[in-house]
């Protein structure tokens, strides 16, 4: 793609990666296959290609944009199948977040849609805050047809109707491997998964422990920036991600790591991406240790691999391809693997490259079009006859669990379950035979 930016506009870095970016796209349009909104709304600006025209044409004219543009960009989910689909290699997850943070810069939103950006940014990467907004939202559920704006139902909607108690796990301190000693690694125990399901951290914790890994919880780790960071808010994210970021290297320079485990696969992406997010900036170069160190929990357990694995039921699991596992992170086979030596018989629904809808913040922003990408993923993971489904991101797992039976679980929950730990409570119901 040509592009006429001037040489003032490419002196910003941000603006000169996205001129690289933008060169890259060759107007192929195999994008729009694999695009889950363009398949939803069948409009051109509505996929890939249509935004990256929009970017294009407000970045190359420091144009403050139109409320059209930035309808666009805000439907887009961020799953970055486009870029596994692309064969030119664009890296739109780049140039999206460069976009968002420009119409942040310089578009006046409505005083709703700045309230609600204002009160997720403020709430969701604070597990307190967090867990008090969800016992608020609980007991003002039975109230939420009364509600008229259609984001402030879906958050009364998606509210659990119980929360657990927080898990002692989560503070800062340092869990001994079982026997000898493989690797010492630091856990990034989240936000909104420390509120919305404490077992997740509990199982990988065991998991890692049982394959002679020493967890540490380092003091002052928190929100890794990714649900601001997506919402534009560079500030924000980055003073998290800094803190974050400064936690981890202290270990690193401490006692050292051999990994850094992530068992959130939308913070991994992000995490991952740590060098290119702090390029220009003082903490640059511990950004990209932090990055080069940063593994999903299924990377890792591949490199380990398991120890007897004889526990479980071989029950039917349906696993689900989180958007930022297999295309942020380019991780597809290992979790699917790892299912099957711990002994379960894995399937994979239809249609598996397609977002469930909840990308970060995506279901309680754009409820309609998030609805209906969630009927299409059940029913495809429903077609498949499952006895469990199996996720490995806690926004995928509530999206898809608030529309069907069948019970869910985070992937490390069951290899910890098939190695030797407790059954997963989201299975405590499931008749086994």
């Amino acid at each position: 793609m040509q592009t006429n930016f001037t040489q003032e506009q490419l002196a910003d870095p941000a603006t000169r990666r996205a001129n690289e970016i933008l060169r890259s796209c060759v107007h192929c349009g195999f994008c729009t296959a694999t695009c889950p909104t363009y398949k939803v709304l069948g409009d051109e600006l509505d996929s890939p290609r249509g935004r990256i025209y929009l970017i294009k044409d407000m970045l190359e004219n420091s144009r403050v944009p139109d409320a059209g543009t930035v309808l666009h960009i805000d439907r887009c989910l961020g799953c970055l199948s486009c870029m596994t689909t692309c064969p030119s290699g664009v890296h739109y997850m780049h140039l999206v977040d460069h976009a968002r943070a420009y119409i942040e810069r310089t578009f006046r939103r409505s005083w709703s849609d700045r309230a609600l950006r204002w009160l997720l940014a403020r709430i969701l990467p604070y597990p307190g805050r967090f867990r008090l907004a969800l016992l608020g939202a609980r007991l003002a559920r039975p109230l939420r047809r009364l509600v008229p704006d259609a984001r402030l139902r879906a958050m009364l909607e998606i509210a659990p109707a119980r929360l657990p108690a927080p898990s002692p796990n989560d503070r800062p301190q340092r869990f001994p491997a079982a026997g000898g000693r493989r690797k010492r690694v630091a856990l990034l125990t989240g936000c909104a998964q420390r509120v919305l399901n404490t077992d997740i951290n509990d199982a990988t914790i065991r998991l890692l422990q049982r394959h002679g890994c020493e967890v540490v919880v380092p003091r002052g780790i928190g929100c890794c920036g990714a649900l601001t960071h997506h919402m534009g808010r560079t500030s924000e994210s980055h003073a998290t991600a800094a803190a974050t970021i400064r936690a981890i290297v202290a270990e690193i320079d401490g006692e050292g790591l051999d990994a850094v485990v992530i068992n959130t696969s939308g913070c991994g992406t992000t995490v991952k991406d740590y060098g290119n997010m702090f390029r220009d900036e003082p903490i640059a170069a511990d950004a990209a240790r932090v990055a080069a160190l940063a593994r999903d929990i299924t990377e890792v357990m591949s490199g380990l691999g398991l120890n007897d694995a004889s526990h479980a039921a071989p029950l039917r699991v349906a696993y689900h391809a989180a958007c930022s596992l297999q295309h942020g992170q380019q991780i597809r086979s290992a979790p699917k693997e790892l299912l099957t030596a711990a002994g379960f018989q894995v399937v994979e629904p239809g249609e598996s490259h397609i977002c469930c809808g909840s990308a970060g913040t995506y279901n309680l922003m754009q409820p309609e079009i998030s609805a209906q990408l969630k009927s299409r993923k059940v029913a495809a993971i429903e077609a498949t006859g499952p006895q469990i489904i199996s996720a490995g991101n806690i926004g995928c797992m509530v999206q898809i669990g608030s529309g069907t039976g069948i019970p869910i679980a985070h992937t490390a929950e069951l290899l910890d379950w098939a190695t030797g730990g407790p059954r997963p409570s989201s299975l405590r119901d499931l008749a086994i035979h």
